[in-house]
């Protein structure tokens, strides 16, 4: 694993264990010392869309995300590389427009909080570029190497 994926790999498992520590921690203050966890949902929802799109780039990586493998399979070698130059270019582009709106959203959404906690936009934003950009890089990097073997294939 490299320097960068194993960084994000650790930041993943951390917003991970925030994720089931939170709850945890609600049910307990609630339910044992009679003391809501105020803003415990808001933060729960925080670390969800920050644990799902900062572990995208990690999806993308290691070629979990859903693809078609059966029909890829099928395909004889060369149209099984056009598909597959196809499909990184156009994930390619749509990653990379999709960090482009984040991005232009962000500006436009500095002064923006979340209402209990008052978490800024812009982090829950940042998070979806992050996700974005970093897919996009991925993407970009699987142009210069072949596709690893489809192993999601139900035989």
């Amino acid at each position: 694993m490299r320097l960068p994926e194993r960084i994000l790999t650790v930041f993943v498992v951390i917003i991970m264990a925030g994720l089931v520590l939170v709850p945890t921690a609600q049910v307990i203050m609630r339910g044992v010392f009679v003391l809501p966890f105020i803003g415990a949902e808001e933060f729960t929802r925080f670390l969800l869309i920050c644990l799902i799109f900062c572990a995208y780039p990690l999806v993308v990586e290691h070629g979990e995300n859903i693809v078609m493998g059966e029909f890829k399979a099928a395909l004889p070698d060369r149209p099984k590389r056009m598909l597959n130059l196809l499909i990184s270019l156009s994930a390619l582009a749509a990653t990379g427009f999709m960090g482009y709106v984040t991005a232009t959203n962000i500006s436009r959404n500095l002064a923006n909080a979340t209402p209990t906690l008052g978490i800024p936009f812009w982090i829950f934003l940042g998070a979806a570029f992050f996700g974005f950009a970093g897919a996009a890089i991925v993407h970009l990097l699987h142009l210069r190497k072949p596709p690893q073997a489809d192993t999601n294939i139900a035989v």
